[in-house]
């Protein structure tokens, strides 16, 4: 549990998304979705016990008011008060994009940013409902500007259809896998969407990659990963916990601890294995526990290279002086022992959908970004002051061997 690896032996980090036959069956899947519309669907989560004969495909605004409605007060202040912080900082994104308006010879050009009109929103309900991801995911794209957003959902229980209530959902699609994906996208059961977001199991990446560019994706995850950078100040009892919350969420997590004190990995083993006497996750955590490594490094500056070159999705300072460090590749990162990931999982503010197999090396956590498109736009007003323009757009055309837009401009000459 938690192998010891040399610095110099560093595991490769970067994983594919999709494996060759998990992307074969999901293809597949969509396949039938895509030309047997409704029926196909249903049959698909019949098949996978995601619905019975008589259960509702499509839950509307209604049902989730509902649903809202029958929690207790405790519970729907819970899922509020996630709301408001998850929207908050979702907003402080949207406010932080600015407008462009330049000018350019006889006239002027900029951007503006255009929300897309319709929104799949995925959150995975097979091992554990997620209704956090329901908040995660619908709240940004109301920011952005969405008008309908659909959350897609296997099996939801009661929470999940309240938490896409208070995100401002205006449905739910009942059906998870590849299933779900190919409907977003293809309008089967509801309208088409433009962007699907949100994580899922290996058949819902394939079906998202499968489905990319006829909508638009956030990003292809894996499974979830946690890195973990201590020194000597950090807490084993600590570290165990922070370790244990990612590896309880799937087997194949990793959790990873790199450190410049030799002692602590045994330490943490010792505080791990106490730990997992009284979880009811333990068989999960220990299978993810015992795939996952520790590292001992001379200088926390060599632990940053290193967690540099795996570029985590999840990242952990608990260092004594943990603004000195400055890691260049993570997904999100978790400033100081006092902010445990689980906090960025469960609303403080940040996006909790992140990239995985060092994904974080080119792309972001979800974001009001996903559901924005950038659109630029020119007006000349005097085209005669931009006859330069003119003569230099000709000129590049007919370098192209382009007469046609060489004519094009040239219709402008003064």
């Amino acid at each position: 549990m938690l192998r010891l690896v040399a610095p110099a032996d560093l595991p490769d980090a970067r994983r594919d998304a999709v494996d060759a036959p998990t992307l074969e069956q999901s293809r597949a899947i969509v396949d039938a979705v895509r030309t047997g519309g409704a029926i196909a669907l249903r049959a698909q989560a019949e098949r996978f016990g995601e619905l019975a004969p008589a259960d509702r495909l499509v839950h509307g605004s209604a049902d989730l008011k509902a649903a809202w409605d029958s929690l207790p007060p405790d519970q729907q202040a819970l899922l509020q008060r996630t709301a408001d912080r998850i929207r908050a900082f979702a907003t402080a994104q949207r406010a932080a994009l600015g407008e462009v308006d330049v000018p350019v010879p006889g006239g002027r050009a900029g951007h503006t940013w255009c929300p897309v009109a319709r929104a799949g929103c995925y959150a995975p309900g097979g091992r554990f409902p997620l209704p956090s991801t329901v908040l995660m995911t619908a709240i940004p794209a109301r920011v952005a500007g969405v008008t309908w957003v659909v959350v897609a959902s296997p099996r939801p229980s009661v929470v999940t259809l309240a938490a896409a209530h208070v995100a401002g959902a205006d449905a739910l699609l009942a059906v998870g896998g590849a299933q779900a994906i190919a409907a977003l996208a293809y309008g089967v059961g509801l309208p088409p969407v433009d962007v699907i977001v949100g994580p899922g199991n290996r058949w819902v990446t394939a079906a998202k990659q499968l489905v990319s560019g006829r909508v638009g994706i956030d990003m292809l995850a894996g499974p979830s990963e946690l890195l973990i950078v201590a020194d000597a100040s950090a807490e084993p009892a600590r570290v165990a916990a922070d370790l244990i919350a990612q590896a309880e969420h799937d087997p194949d997590a990793l959790p990873i601890l790199i450190t410049t004190e030799p002692r602590l990995p045994d330490r943490v083993r010792e505080a791990l294995e106490q730990q997992l006497r009284d979880l009811p996750t333990a068989a999960i955590a220990r299978q993810s526990l015992d795939s996952g490594f520790a590292v001992v490094c001379d200088t926390l500056a060599q632990a940053i290279a290193l967690s540099d070159q795996l570029a985590p999705e999840h990242l952990e300072l608990m260092v004594a002086d943990p603004e000195a460090l400055q890691p260049a590749h993570a997904g999100a990162v978790f400033v100081g022992s006092d902010a445990a990931e689980v906090f960025g999982d469960y609303g403080a503010g940040p996006n909790h959908v992140l990239p995985t197999g060092s994904g974080a090396r080119f792309t972001g956590g979800l974001s009001v970004l996903d559901f924005l498109r950038l659109r630029t736009w020119l007006r000349i007003d005097d085209v005669g002051q931009a006859q330069g323009l003119v003569a230099d757009s000709a000129a590049l055309a007919r370098l192209e061997g382009l007469e046609g837009h060489a004519r094009s401009a040239e219709a402008r000459k003064g």
